[in-house]
């Protein structure tokens, strides 16, 4: 392939990525795994991709008398993975701790040199450079399809390995930064959502008073405001007081416009259209714009409630919080405009909290890999509707932690934007690693 590369500085050189690895290296996984089993060899897919880290809450097994058959893919650890169908061009490095694990057809295995780090591959994978050159020949008649001719012959900017060592580890101190905050936020949205299920769905407070026990973890103005027994209803038992509704009665949904209504383009002018690939990764090189006049309707604000209900049920469907600037909104997600801004906290867990509920909605009306959750059945499905001041109290107690999240979601797209802003200069060496330290602690001071 012939490539208009950026100029490189003296003693460093482009090798096509086949040099930088294993001689027949860079090569797909299993192309038949079979049916999936509850135990067997673990298959790494695009699904399990998170970042530039390999989620294994969703990991399929497969037999290994068919995993045998494609043993050149068995992974050893320090191994690069990329995607190259459907979702491409995501990297990983594989862990130790996987070793023995194999990878399917979507996902390219490559085992790197003994001089040549995998986390240096990794990054050079990652850079818009390569993403670029690797999207302009991707195959996109029935899948986007990475031809691995075309990835063999990637070229791979190698300085001197002192200077890839010490790239490699600020990039790497930027990711453990975004994976620290994004466990953080974990952490403190587990504790929002357990205590929204101890209030909402197990009725612990009600309970205990019930059973003359004082409520555990709350004072006692916060207990007094909780009944101390239960009503029968359709539903089941309800804290006397209490009702049900439907949770389209708790907001406003307001769904985007078609895509083609935005008149997108390239060049960034106007304001990004939000799809469901950017409620995950945010605003991106591969983002549409427009500067189209829409209505204000279909206009995102920082912190708006955003549901995505179309796409596949256990990656697609859920509830996100806006982190960026003012953007579009793209058809099938649902920006959710709480009615009273005391409800808001009780919303959002809501919403969080049906999750499983929302995917099994899209999964029964599945089609070519794709379900959804319709405005029909938002009408339908009934929640736990609390007296007003229960979620006014409720919303005094998360709205702090929904606060922190947001916050730290924020610098989270920080480092992301510095990291992929200096990640292409560093690696065709434009900027070197003092100045790149230096723009980024000014910019997160």
């Amino acid at each position: 392939m012939s490539f208009d590369l950026p100029v490189l500085p003296d003693n460093w050189i482009y090798k096509p990525l086949a040099m930088c690895c294993g001689e027949n290296s860079v090569t797909y996984g299993v192309v038949q795994p079979g049916m999936a089993l509850d135990e067997g060899v673990p298959l790494i897919r695009v699904n399990n991709f998170n970042g530039t880290r390999l989620e294994l809450s969703d990991v399929m097994y497969i037999a290994p008398e068919v995993e045998a058959k494609y043993s050149r893919t068995r992974l050893k650890g320090g191994e690069v993975l990329l995607t190259i169908v459907g979702s491409v061009g995501q990297v990983a490095v594989v862990p130790s701790s996987l070793a023995g694990f194999n990878v399917a057809r979507a996902v390219a295995v490559m085992h790197p040199k003994d001089h040549i780090a995998a986390e240096w591959i990794a990054l050079c994978l990652r850079s818009p450079l390569s993403q670029h050159l690797l999207g302009s020949r991707a195959n996109t008649t029935v899948q986007t399809t990475i031809n691995l001719k075309d990835l063999r012959a990637l070229p791979i900017p190698m300085p001197p390995e002192l200077e890839r060592h010490t790239i490699s580890e600020f990039i790497g101190a930027v990711d453990d930064r975004i994976a620290l905050l994004r466990e953080t936020n974990a952490t403190l949205e587990a504790i929002a959502q357990a205590l929204f299920k101890s209030w909402f769905v197990d009725f612990d407070p009600v309970r205990a008073k019930l059973e003359g026990r004082v409520p555990e973890a709350m004072d006692d103005a916060t207990a007094a405001l909780f009944p101390d027994s239960f009503d029968e209803s359709e539903s089941g038992l309800l804290p006397n007081g209490w009702t049900t509704c439907p949770i389209y009665d708790l907001a406003t949904y307001i769904n985007g416009a078609a895509y083609k209504a935005f008149d997108p383009n390239l060049e960034q002018r106007g304001l990004p259209i939000i799809k469901i690939a950017e409620l995950k990764a945010g605003v991106t090189a591969q983002t549409a714009y427009s500067d189209v006049a829409m209505p204000e309707k279909f206009r995102i604000l920082t912190g708006d409630i955003l549901f995505s209900w179309s796409g596949n049920p256990d990656t697609s469907i859920d509830t996100f919080v806006w982190a960026h600037d003012a953007a579009w909104l793209n058809q099938h997600i649902f920006r959710v405009l709480p009615h009273a801004a005391e409800e808001r906290s009780f919303l959002l867990q809501t919403l969080k909290h049906l999750r499983p509920t929302f995917a099994e909605l899209a999964r029964n009306k599945q089609t070519t890999g794709l379900g959804h959750v319709t405005v029909a059945d938002l009408k339908r499905l009934r929640i736990v509707k609390p007296e007003r001041i229960v979620m006014e109290r409720f919303d005094s107690l998360v709205a702090l932690i929904h606060a922190r999240v947001f916050k730290n979601e924020q610098v989270v797209q920080t480092y992301i934007r510095l990291r992929d802003t200096l990640l292409p200069r560093l690696i065709s060496g434009q900027l070197r690693l003092p100045e790149a330290e230096t723009i980024l602690e000014e910019a997160i001071a």
